[in-house]
């Protein structure tokens, strides 16, 4: 059997736990005689079109090992291209770049869109005739990948450090809304989420037995402005203060909205948000008690730190970038490395792989089942579901001089042998 050489890339917003599956994928095939050399492409699919690739095997181990500690992107960067079939020299730049580099083996990591980006890539190499394994390797802090009845994925590596980030604030938040509620009544926070709710909904793992007044506005209830101010007054007269949730897709005009890469609105950089407008509305319309709304912005915290995140979580990305590569070197092509529950109570898992095909820009909502019939709540299922993911201990945390030590990667990049390029979307 030829050696052949692998690369490893990784797309879309990252997560507490991607360099995990990182780190998966390249102890696993560091350990496998049949690879050759392991590469990293610089910011995803663009390193790859820009020919930017790093040579893992030159990094010190110890730093690999580090990557599991590690939040956010900045290991080997991340990207949001979007590669369109209109954009046939992209296409024909990749595989260019593959055959210069005898690259045998691509890992791709990330979403929705990342998953169909390694799909086409796939295809490309078939119909080259080019000898190519591609696998996908999950992550999205959204927990929107996949099908609602959860076949395809039971959860998403991030979503459950996500979740006990939010678990965690929602806490502290509280105990601030408690002692502070006769000057600010209301307390708005914005969470991450486009259309589905599940970030939004993780909030109630802060307060599983509802001993807080806490208000969650799901995507997937559409609750009107008017219904939110009277709902929050309702709670006000009853408990004095109020602590409201929204998705950050809720109530925002469509005007001030600037998009991604992959065409998705990027709530952080528009110009209005959810929580101001909310907030607005709140203090504009009046309170039965004294006090005013105030809002926070979690923003990409909730992605990117690595205090909050589930050992849980942490494992499970970890095994399922080994996975990925088990799976390729066991002749599985086009496929991502996928998590299925077979337990709640002990909360146990398989993993297993799915095709492309089926993950690719898939999208999928919190059930309905799992939404209260007030529309501001999730039910018990709902926390039964959620409550595995956050774990029950705190993350392993390397300190440096009183700081958080990451891993520390060398930028060194592999010969280019090819002309240079302009990528199409540039």
């Amino acid at each position: 059997m030829k050696k052949r050489n692998v690369l490893v890339a990784q797309s879309g917003g990252p997560s507490p736990v991607i360099n995990a599956s990182l780190q998966g994928v390249l102890e696993a095939c560091f350990e496998d005689k049949n690879i050759n050399n392991v590469y990293a492409a610089y910011h995803g699919i663009e390193g790859v079109l820009l020919e930017n690739l790093i040579d893992m095997r030159k990094q010190p181990l110890d730093e690999i090992r580090r990557l599991k500690n590690t939040p956010a992107s900045g290991a080997i960067g991340s990207c949001r291209y979007k590669l369109t079939e209109k954009n046939t020299p992209d296409f024909e730049r990749i595989i260019e770049v593959f055959m210069a580099h005898d690259i045998g083996y691509f890992f791709y990591i990330g979403g929705n869109d990342s998953m169909d980006t390694a799909d086409k890539v796939r295809r490309l190499a078939e119909t080259k005739g080019y000898d190519l394994t591609v696998m996908g390797v999950p992550k999205t802090i959204d927990n929107d990948l996949g099908d609602e009845e959860r076949t395809i994925i039971d959860h998403t590596p991030g979503y459950g450090s996500c979740a006990r980030y939010w678990a965690n604030i929602i806490q502290n938040v509280n105990e601030e809304n408690k002692g502070m509620c006769t000057s600010e009544c209301v307390s708005v926070l914005q969470a991450m989420g486009r259309d589905s709710g599940y970030i939004t909904a993780a909030s109630r793992l802060a307060d599983p037995h509802r001993e807080m007044p806490l208000q969650l506005y799901l995507p997937e209830s559409a609750i009107p402005i008017e219904k939110l101010l009277d709902n929050v007054d309702n709670e006000l007269v009853k408990s004095g203060r109020c602590i409201v949730v929204v998705s950050e897709s809720y109530m925002t005009d469509p005007a001030s909205q600037l998009r991604d890469g992959f065409g998705h609105v990027e709530y952080g950089a528009s110009k209005t948000t959810a929580m101001q407008s909310v907030v607005n509305a709140l203090n504009q319309h009046g309170f039965p008690v004294r006090g005013q709304a105030t809002g926070q912005i979690p923003g990409v915290l909730q992605r990117g730190v690595s205090m909050h995140a589930s050992v849980i979580d942490r494992e499970e990305a970890y095994i399922l970038g080994r996975k990925a590569v088990e799976f390729a070197l066991s002749g599985v092509n086009g496929e991502m490395s996928t998590i299925l529950r077979v337990s709640d109570e002990p909360y146990a898992v398989v993993y297993k792989h799915v095709p492309l095909t089926l993950v690719a820009n898939s999208v999928r909502y919190l059930p309905r089942e799992w939404i209260a019939p007030s529309g501001i709540d999730v039910t018990d299922d709902f926390i039964k579901y959620a409550r595995p993911l956050i774990g029950d201990q705190m993350p392993e945390i390397e300190l440096e001089a009183g700081l958080q030590r990451f891993a520390r990667l060398r930028l060194e990049f592999v010969e280019k042998k090819l002309p240079e390029y302009v990528p199409c979307n540039f």
